[in-house]
């Protein structure tokens, strides 16, 4: 697998749900249903700011032997993030009926668990880039 493009999208995605959460927090708790509290706000703030960190993290260690030696604390905490994720949503999706972009969300969620598990649990494989002999 080229963990090169997982790395890409991985950090886009988070990147974008970065950005929304950070600047948009009272509109997403508003769509969600939810108050939109000093509190609550505050909280879809910090989890933007993390979303953020961890799309640099990505973005950054792109180009990087993912799932060796430097490169395996990054496989892992981009696993148990999704992870996590994903069972939380699937928790979510078994309680009840739940509207379209959060069963989308899921299966996003559930495609990087899957890719990250995936780099984790095979030995990394170094892909020779044009230009390198």
């Amino acid at each position: 697998m080229n963990t090169r493009v997982l790395m890409i999208v991985s950090a886009s995605v988070l990147a974008v749900l970065g950005l929304a959460a950070s600047f948009v927090p009272r509109e997403i708790l508003i769509f969600l249903g939810a108050r939109p509290d000093p509190m609550p706000v505050l909280l879809v703030q910090i989890t933007g700011a993390l979303y953020l960190g961890f799309a640099m993290l990505n973005w950054m260690a792109r180009e990087g032997l993912i799932g060796g030696i430097y490169g395996r604390p990054v496989a892992f905490g981009n696993f148990m993030h999704f992870t996590v994720v994903a069972l939380a949503m699937l928790k979510a999706l078994i309680a009840g009926p739940r509207p379209p972009m959060v069963i989308a969300f899921a299966v996003v969620y559930w495609i990087f668990c899957l890719g990250f598990g995936w780099v984790v649990s095979t030995p990394p494989r170094a892909v020779a880039r044009q230009g390198d002999r």
